[in-house]
């Protein structure tokens, strides 16, 4: 979550009156994340997040989200439910850019998760995937293989003034992954964002997941690795075997990973770090001028990537089997 685009007062009180959700008491942007702009609305009814859609966030996808959010919602997930003005829309657009307004989640983000917090991750991310089932619709992951290479492009060679030969390294992996992407593996709908930032805990026990704007049709076990990559890892790059393992034993307690998943975890971990370096660096070499937002470091996730280069297999990763 993050702030690009402020919204004047009475602007933002004219449009929450069409939702029936109380006269508005307070509005406070959220300075976190980097994609979209988001306000914490305070109304006599209740709480609320207001999310202006910026960036890489299409129009044409906005449907998608919505409707996700409300199947997974209806399916017993814990996660923002979309709230209907009185035409019973819940897109529109505000100060220029189209809006959306859910409910708010209980709960806080843990800034260093321990074990306990990962199986939960692990164990949620499965219901997740099979409350996804019957979705009716599809959406393209952008940001997959085909997505890397124009990424890194777009960065070019001041990627090398992030890091010295950093633009080479990153080539490397994306020509490596465009010849031997796994394929055929359980697919459907995926998080592909799920950071400790976008999940809500109540001591240990998990409350909610959030910020479903990178959701997308794809493998379970890409958005698991997405999961390992965000979770397990230490703040010295190093990755913490436990965790791994309880992660993976959460998963696995609801749906179990097939053979073909558990031999194609390493490149999927390895293809997940790269995607992470790459948005991050884009974002990290264009902040706009003001805005109320803080980059992502990317050499985090390059520091990741080169763990994952020494990975054998899924058992490195605490997979016992």
């Amino acid at each position: 979550m993050a702030v690009y685009t402020e919204v004047a007062d009475d602007e933002m009180a004219a449009f929450v009156a069409r939702y029936g959700i109380g006269e508005l008491l307070a509005a406070k942007g959220i300075a976190e994340g980097v994609e979209n702009s988001n306000y914490l609305l305070h109304t006599k009814q209740g709480v609320y997040i207001l999310t202006l859609y910026e960036k890489r966030v299409k129009a044409e996808d906005l449907p998608f989200f919505v409707a996700l959010m409300q199947h997974l919602a209806d399916r017993g997930l814990n996660c923002p439910v979309p709230v209907r003005d009185s035409r019973g829309e819940a897109l529109s657009r505000l100060a220029g850019r189209p809006a959306a307004i859910v409910t708010f989640l209980d709960g806080l983000s843990v800034k260093r998760p321990s074990a306990v917090h990962c199986a939960e991750v692990g164990r949620s991310l499965a219901l997740l995937h099979q409350a996804g089932e019957g979705f009716g619709m599809e959406r393209v992951n952008a940001l997959s293989v085909p997505g890397w290479r124009p990424l890194a492009e777009q960065a070019g060679a001041d990627a090398d003034k992030v890091s010295p030969g950093l633009a080479k390294r990153v080539m490397a992996e994306i020509e490596r992954h465009e010849r031997s992407w796994p394929q055929g593996l359980p697919s459907g709908v995926i998080h592909a964002d799920l950071f400790p930032n976008n999940v809500f805990f109540i001591g240990d026990k998990l409350s909610g997941l959030i910020d479903f704007y990178f959701a997308c049709t794809d493998a379970f076990a890409y958005d698991l690795a997405i999961c390992l990559n965000s979770w397990c890892f230490e703040a010295d790059a190093s990755f913490n075997l436990t965790k791994g393992q309880a992660m993976l034993a959460g998963y696995e307690s609801v749906r179990p990973l097939i053979q073909a998943e558990v031999e194609a975890l390493p490149a999927l971990c390895r293809g997940s770090a790269l995607r992470f370096l790459l948005t991050r660096l884009v974002d990290w070499l264009n902040v706009p001028p003001g805005a109320l937002v803080k980059p992502h470091d990317p050499l985090e996730y390059d520091r990741k990537l080169a763990f994952h280069q020494r990975v054998g297999d899924a058992r490195d990763y605490g997979l016992k089997r």
